[in-house]
């Protein structure tokens, strides 16, 4: 592969990885109800828009859960993987490229939980100015999936460690759960 085809992939990558965050992060804020006179929040709608709303007409909400914003971040990883192939030369048969795309959203999924719940921990630890609009969104998106660990397991010496169960819950579901469905979707693109 040359050197402009990996700068191409580099360049597609962080723009797929930035509009997904975007769309995942307005569907997680719903989802968590979080305040919509929030600076952060009110900037996510107003960036994602132009393009859901139009597609919520077709796909209505179910209860909290934003399916046109989970389908349009399940589009666009498919269409990232898909242009990143390309760009390796390498072929990405049709038939799995929904599986590898489901595989791709999870993942990203699960790396973002696990990144909020490492900035949460490191919140926790130093002085931050709960003014910042940022700071009670990553409490608000952390906290329920933190809290039901943190129901069960009890404080160990004032030490709360439900994020550290939580963070290791992350990496096995990466290896148990993407893994799989990412190698399978892979073998049903490579038989197509």
């Amino acid at each position: 592969m040359g050197y402009l085809a990996s700068a191409a992939q580099i360049l597609v990558n962080f723009a797929f990885v930035l509009l997904i965050s975007l769309i995942v992060l307005r569907v997680l804020l719903q989802i968590v109800r979080a305040n919509f006179y929030n600076p952060v929040c009110q900037f996510l709608y107003r960036i994602t828009n132009p393009v859901l709303m139009p597609m919520r007409k077709l796909i209505p909400a179910w209860r909290n859960l934003d399916l046109a914003g989970v389908l349009l971040a399940w589009l666009l990883c498919a269409l990232k993987l898909y242009l990143l192939y390309v760009l390796d030369g390498r072929h990405l048969g049709l038939a799995g490229l929904p599986l590898i795309a489901l595989a791709d959203l999870l993942d990203f999924l699960l790396m973002l939980y696990f990144g909020l719940i490492l900035v949460r921990v490191l919140l926790s630890f130093v002085n931050v100015d709960r003014a910042n609009p940022v700071v009670p969104l990553i409490y608000q998106l952390a906290d329920p999936v933190l809290r039901p660990i943190r129901k069960r397991l009890p404080a160990v010496a004032g030490l709360d460690l439900s994020p550290m169960v939580v963070m290791l819950v992350i990496l096995l579901a990466r290896v148990l759960l993407v893994g799989p469905v990412l190698d399978f979707g892979l073998r049903l693109s490579q038989g197509a």
